[in-house]
């Protein structure tokens, strides 16, 4: 059956739409092209004359974060897939995040480990999102300030911060594998 095309019908978008939408749509997936009404967004009429809301392109993601999205959501269309990529993204950042749990006392990168972590879990989980956001601002903003302190007080934050992590190994080493550094460091000065 063929439908003729009237004048007040919207004009199709150039291009071919979305691999993710076409196949979700064979699928029997209802997929919305339309974006809804949000409230951080400003309506075509804005405070605008003439009701026009002018906006430059936005920038452009590189090539291979686009990849990546597009490949997720192709992934996504599929209800088996949807579930299939909870389970990965839930199981490689729990590796990734214990791993950085247990480097965490030792010196090296425990916490960018539990950073990268919460990163996988982020592509999938809403409050893993969360969770990143909170931690990028507050550690953005701790940077900050201690880079806004005189060299006094650097001086003295990295201090604590190295007998920090010394107690953390000395308590690690004593108790897991039975190792007391103070207790041998003791006895080495007092034989020599």
């Amino acid at each position: 059956m063929v439908t003729k095309k009237s004048s007040v019908d919207p004009p199709a978008a150039p291009g071919p739409p979305k691999v993710a939408v076409r196949a979700a749509e064979k699928r029997g997936y209802g997929v919305p092209m339309e974006q809804p009404e949000r409230a951080d967004r400003p309506t075509p009429d804005a405070d605008r004359p003439g009701g026009v809301l002018v906006v430059g392109d936005p920038p452009r993601r590189p090539r291979w974060r686009e990849r990546i999205s597009l490949t997720l959501d192709l992934i996504r269309a599929n209800p088996t897939g949807r579930i299939a990529l909870k389970i990965f993204i839930a199981i490689a950042g729990a590796i990734v995040v214990t791993v950085g749990i247990a480097l965490i006392p030792l010196p090296g990168p425990g916490w960018l480990l539990v950073i990268a972590g919460l990163g996988i879990w982020a592509v999938e989980y809403h409050w893993a999102r969360r969770l990143l956001g909170f931690t990028r601002r507050h550690v953005y903003g701790w940077t900050r300030w201690v880079t806004r302190q005189s060299l006094l007080v650097r001086v003295v934050l990295g201090s604590v911060g190295l007998v920090f992590v010394a107690t953390v190994v000395w308590l690690s080493l004593k108790f897991s594998l039975g190792i007391d550094l103070v207790a041998t460091a003791m006895h080495y000065l007092a034989t020599h």
